[in-house]
């Protein structure tokens, strides 16, 4: 007997499995690529709610099925990237995934919107950047997960729908912004697995020497200065107080790095920081993100000292994900008066600076250029740091 399997159907097969697995998860192999999960799945942090449209968490999904329509957004901006995502509705269901869009306005018209809807007036249909770009035919499976692959490089878009790249263009018009999510009213749809991976990240640290780093030490000196050095490829430090930074400055920028806490027993738990936009050659200014993966009576929600990827001073972590005398991945996104950190992917911090601009993070919204410091904390300190990398986000329009 001869078996005869459509495209259609190997796609709905492929796709079916997909839809088995645990979603709104990143695998290992996804942190160590630089991947952050955009929605956890559990919670509405990091994002906000733009017109009338009613959101919920269902079944692991974001369901937009309210009597008015509207758009969710996440807080933080992006420029350049890959993005994936899941959506699932119906043969008509008309919605969209917002790109590079601003916060305030039409994100439509403020930045791009990839189109889910066959049926278009003026054929912008699914996977089209509406107004901009058309697609080339590819149809909604409808009550079953579809999936868009994008990337978002410069001025050059390209958009993979269930395995198959239906376009390829270039726009310039709106080089950074935020992700967002369509809700058209009356046709229910739903969202899952938003996973996004900054692209365009280069080395701030050469992995063989200090180059391009300097030390900065202590105003009146400390008995046990830190001990700055590069061991199997990573910055390695020991006692303090301390720091090193680099002889550059950025103010805009998405940032990952490495980190490892080295820890000598069950009580210690090393203490440290990254510092952005700091003032250079001045001892632990700037915005500090927090490391420290101490948390109280087993409650990884109870962070100790602000928490690892909590903004010192402003905001402590929503919860301790990194353990110590293991490597971790750090996110840092600054924008603006907005800073955003993921920890393993999983974002922890999301900080809007409300406060008059000024030079002193600890009392006023710091939003001029200064150099990425590394903390040595006190002479317990023992960490690593590999695999430092950064980007300059464009100015918002």
């Amino acid at each position: 007997m001869r078996i005869r399997l459509s495209l259609a159907g190997l796609l709905l097969g492929t796709w079916g499995a997909v839809a088995q697995e645990p979603p709104n998860r990143l695998t290992p192999q996804e942190i160590a690529q630089g991947w952050v999960l955009l929605w956890d799945g559990e919670s509405m942090f990091g994002w906000e709610s733009h017109g009338g449209a009613e959101w919920k968490i269902a079944g692991g999904a974001l369901v937009g099925d309210s009597a008015q329509g509207g758009w969710i957004g996440t807080t933080t901006p992006f420029a350049d990237y890959e993005l994936r995502c899941e959506f699932r509705t119906t043969a008509d269901g008309n919605s969209g995934v917002f790109l590079r869009s601003a916060r305030e306005g039409a994100p439509h018209q403020t930045g791009y919107e990839l189109q889910v809807y066959d049926a278009h007036p003026g054929g912008y249909n699914t996977g089209s950047l509406v107004g901009y770009a058309k697609a080339s035919e590819a149809k909604i499976v409808p009550g079953q997960w579809n999936r868009f692959e994008v990337t978002a490089e410069g001025d050059r878009f390209i958009v993979v729908h269930n395995g198959k790249k239906i376009l390829d263009a270039r726009d310039g018009q709106h080089p950074v912004g935020v992700i967002g999510l369509q809700y058209n009213q009356g046709k229910k749809v739903e969202f899952r697995n938003l996973k996004l991976r900054p692209l365009g990240l280069k080395p701030i640290f050469n992995g063989k020497d200090l180059s391009g780093w300097s030390k900065v030490e202590r105003p009146g000196g400390t008995k046990a200065p830190p001990e700055w050095s590069v061991k199997d490829g990573a910055i390695h430090v020991e006692k303090g107080p301390g720091q090193i930074e680099t002889d550059g400055a950025w103010t805009d920028f998405v940032a990952q790095l490495d980190i490892r806490t080295n820890a000598l027993n069950a009580t210690h738990h090393p203490n440290s920081g990254v510092f952005l936009r700091a003032d250079k050659g001045k001892f632990w200014t700037g915005y500090e993100i927090q490391i420290r993966n101490e948390y109280k009576e087993g409650n990884r929600a109870a962070p100790v000292d602000f928490g690892t990827g909590g903004v010192y001073f402003h905001q402590p972590t929503r919860r301790v994900v990194s353990n110590d005398n293991e490597f971790f991945t750090e996110t840092i996104v600054a924008q603006g008066r907005h800073l955003s950190v993921w920890v393993n992917g999983i974002q922890v911090a999301d900080y809007q600076d409300t406060r008059e601009e000024g030079a002193d993070p600890r009392k006023q919204a710091r939003l001029a250029a200064g150099p990425i410091s590394l903390q040595a904390h006190d002479p317990t300190t023992n960490l690593d740091f590999k695999n430092l990398r950064l980007v300059s986000l464009p100015k918002e329009r």
